[in-house]
C-alpha cells in the first residue's frame, strides 16, 4: 500500500515532464541578461565607431573580452532554451527530435564560434 499525497502525485505530470526545471532555467538566464546586456552595451559601446586597430586593441583587455564572452554564451543559451520549447511545443515525433538536435548543434556552433574568435583576437 502506498500513501503519496496529492503533491507528490502531481510531480512530473505537467505538460513537458519538468516545466518547473525548464521556467527556473529561463528566469535565471533572464537575470543574467539583465545584468550582461547593459554591461555588454556600455563595454562595447566605448569602441562602437572605433578604427580597426582601436577595436582591435580594445578588445585584447581581458575584461572586455569576458564581457562579450559571457554576453553572447547566456544569450545563445537562452534562445536555444526558448526555440527548445517551442519545437517541443509544435512538432512530434522523429521531426521533433531532429529539430531539436539541429538547434542545439547550431547553438553550440555559434557559441564555440564566437569564444574562438575573442580569443584569436585577444591572443
Amino acid at each position: 500500500m502506498r500513501y503519496l499525497t496529492d503533491r507528490k502525485r502531481a510531480v512530473g505530470l505537467g505538460a513537458s515532464g519538468g516545466g518547473t526545471q525548464h521556467h527556473w532555467k529561463m528566469i535565471v538566464s533572464s537575470i543574467l541578461m539583465v545584468i550582461a546586456v547593459p554591461v555588454f552595451i556600455f563595454t562595447f559601446g566605448a569602441v562602437y565607431g572605433g578604427s580597426y586597430e582601436e577595436v582591435i586593441a580594445f578588445f585584447k583587455n581581458p575584461v572586455a573580452a569576458i564581457v562579450v564572452g559571457l554576453t553572447m554564451t547566456v544569450i545563445i543559451n537562452h534562445v536555444k532554451h526558448e526555440v527548445h520549447e517551442a519545437i517541443e511545443d509544435y512538432m512530434h515525433g522523429t521531426c521533433e527530435k531532429m529539430a531539436i538536435v539541429a538547434t542545439s548543434a547550431l547553438a553550440n556552433i555559434l557559441i564555440v564560434a564566437g569564444l574562438f574568435s575573442l580569443v584569436k583576437i585577444a591572443l
